[in-house]
Parts: C-alpha cells; sequence; structure tokens
C-alpha cells in the first residue's frame, strides 16, 4: 500500500539468512526490525530463559547478550583468587583488577576474563553458586550493567537475566518475565548434566535453585523479580517452540 514501493529479488551466491530492511516512511509498519531496540528476559535459574534469548535473537537476526556469563566470569576471578564472596571489601578490591570482555564468534558469544577464553569454564556448578553470592554486591552490579547498557545502546539485541527489565534496562521496549515450578527447572538442569556425560544428584539441583531463588530475590541491590510492565510466561508446560512463539506474539501485539 506504499506509494512508490519497489519489490524486487536479488539472487547472490553467498550463503547467509536474507532479511527485511524497512526505510523512511516504511519504518513504522516494523519498529521491530527497522529500528533499535531491546528485549530484557528474566526469570529464575533453569526457566528456560537463556534458550529462549539465543533463539529469538537469531530469528529476529540480533544480538544476544548473555548478562549471566558476565557475572559467572567474576565469580570464577573470586574462586582462583580464593577471594571470599561474601566479604563485600574483598571483592571491591577484586574487582577493580577483574577484566571482563565478551567478544563474537560467528554469531556465538564468548566470555573472557582477561585474554582467557573462559566460555566453557564458567558452566560448572560451583561457579554458578558462587555467581548468585557474589552478584549480591553493589560494586560487581554497577560494574556489569554499564557494561550491559553500552553494548545495548549500540544495537538491538536481546538480554536476559534477573534484573534486566528492572535494573539494567527499565526502559526496555518489550520485557519478560520466564519462570517454572523448581521440579521442571531442576529437571532441565539434570538433563543437561545428563546429557554431557555428568552424573548429579537430581534433589540437590533442586535444593540449590530454591535456594539461588532466595539469594537472587532478597539481595539489596536489584533483586530478582518480575517488572511491573513485563509479560509473565509460565514455561513448566510448555515446549520451547510454544514459549518462542509467545514472546512473538506478544510482541506482535505490541508493535
Amino acid at each position: 500500500g506504499l506509494a512508490l514501493c519497489i519489490r524486487a529479488m536479488l539472487f547472490v551466491e553467498r550463503n547467509f539468512t536474507p532479511r527485511h530492511v524497512y526505510l523512511r516512511g516504511a519504518r513504522v509498519l516494523r519498529k521491530d526490525i527497522a529500528q533499535k531496540y531491546n528485549i530484557a528476559i528474566d526469570g529464575p535459574a533453569g526457566s528456560g530463559k537463556s534458550t529462549i534469548a539465543k533463539l529469538l535473537a537469531n530469528d529476529l537476526g540480533i544480538l544476544y547478550l548473555d548478562t549471566g556469563a558476565m557475572y559467572r566470569a567474576c565469580a570464577l576471578a573470586a574462586l582462583r583468587a580464593g577471594v571470599d564472596i561474601t566479604d563485600e571489601a574483598a571483592v571491591i578490591l577484586l574487582m577493580r583488577s577483574v577484566c571482563v570482555n565478551v567478544t563474537y564468534e560467528g554469531g556465538v558469544q564468548h566470555t573472557l576474563l582477561g585474554t582467557e577464553d573462559v566460555t566453557g569454564l564458567i558452566r560448572e556448578p560451583e561457579v554458578s553458586k558462587a555467581a548468585s553470592a557474589i552478584s549480591k554486591h553493589e560494586s560487581v552490579r554497577m560494574k556489569m550493567a554499564e557494561m550491559q547498557r553500552e553494548i545495548a545502546g549500540k544495537m538491538s539485541c536481546v538480554l536476559d537475566g534477573r534484573d534486566i527489565g528492572t535494573f539494567v534496562l527499565p526502559d526496555a521496549d518489550f520485557k519478560f518475565f520466564l519462570t517454572a515450578s523448581p521440579e521442571v527447572r531442576a529437571r532441565r538442569r539434570y538433563d543437561e548434566f545428563a546429557a554431557k556425560g555428568r552424573a548429579v544428584d537430581f534433589e540437590a539441583l533442586k535444593r540449590d535453585i530454591i535456594a539461588r531463588d532466595e539469594q537472587d530475590s532478597t539481595r539489596a541491590i536489584a533483586p530478582l523479580k518480575k517488572a511491573d510492565d513485563a509479560v509473565m510466561i509460565d514455561t513448566s508446560d510448555m515446549t520451547v517452540e510454544e514459549v518462542l512463539a509467545a514472546l512473538k506474539n506478544k510482541m506482535q501485539e505490541k508493535i
């Protein structure tokens, strides 16, 4: 229905995924594609937010920023240095020298601690547990949040975490809060470890998840909670495909 609109088909000898580009007045038709925008996906551990965030970013052709990986890198640095992560003064001192960077190779995020790629190391259970504890400190959250805002300010991206919609990007264009029962979340983590050939105790995983929920939701700085304007989705009985479709439908409704 646009005047002077031209539709063309272009054949190219290159392996890439084409996407629509809307210019000038046509931008109002698809704000999600034509303008820079940010999508915040929050939720507790095991709710599926990272999986969905990656798929959504891939479908939309925008950047996925794994904010949790950044806190895990800080936790790994603390564990290596033998720092008591409950000691605020010690953590503040550590953060002065810790250098966390995020790079992308083939569209996949790599987390660097200094110059070392620690992408695989930060997924160990002890690092995950330490990440929840160290993220309670204001010095850690402020430093990581500043980095996250800087990245989100430059390009369209999907960010997942626990405080994206409430603290990091309170003005995000789209906000979601994913949740699921502790049993379901523990089962997901159990299956992840089992797929990697690692033997873990299901009940221990469940206890850790419940404990982490309590720790994340009661911390003084930017606690885990749903933003007032976020759409809540319980993923307990939903497939990945169903959750992804639900988010995209809600985005389209808002547009």
